[in-house]
């Protein structure tokens, strides 16, 4: 089955001023472009490329700087079927990853990936499929209860004025057990 994808570079959407430092209006404005593309084309998977850039010993973007950026993905009305793979170098300042982690918080389809057959491999995939989740084989369920179990026979009564008779149900059903 083909598969239509756009693939946004790095220097498509990341802005710097005139400094030398990050442009986050400038980028949020970029990336919306971008994704506006996207929609009017009816394109629902994207790559965002961030292998050309190389981490310096501090982060370029700041956790407000990616939380604002998640927020154009509502801003521009991205939907929950799309679906974004970030495809990374090196991520040491784990910005790649928590931007990912931030837009699956809102319930979008994102995630990062070191290499670019899995982004690939995930961007082709079934939306449906991903969502049932598949036990491993060594898996298994382990029954859970709460305090003591309740007699079957014993009825479940709510309210001061059922507590007596609760309890007199209870001796009743213990006294048929032990004769």
């Amino acid at each position: 089955m083909p598969l239509e994808l756009h693939i946004i570079r790095a220097h498509e959407f990341i802005q710097m001023g005139a400094h030398g430092h990050f442009d986050l209006a400038a980028s949020k404005a970029a990336l919306a472009g971008l994704a506006r593309a996207c929609r009017k084309r009816n394109i629902d998977q994207a790559m965002m490329d961030l292998r050309s850039l190389r981490p310096g010993p501090k982060p370029v973007f700041s956790p407000a700087d990616l939380a604002a950026l998640v927020n154009t993905f509502r801003e521009i009305g991205f939907t929950h079927r799309q679906r974004l793979a970030i495809l990374y170098h090196s991520d040491p300042h784990h910005r790649a990853r928590l931007f990912a982690f931030l837009s699956t918080m809102h319930g979008w389809h994102v995630k990062a990936f070191g290499e670019f057959e899995e982004a690939l491999l995930w961007l082709s995939g079934d939306l449906e499929s991903e969502t049932k989740r598949v036990r491993s084989p060594g898996e298994k369920a382990i029954p859970l209860q709460a305090g003591k179990p309740a007699a079957a026979s014993t009825p479940v009564l709510v309210g001061r004025k059922h507590e007596v008779h609760a309890r007199k149900t209870s001796a009743r059903a213990r006294a048929v057990r032990t004769a």
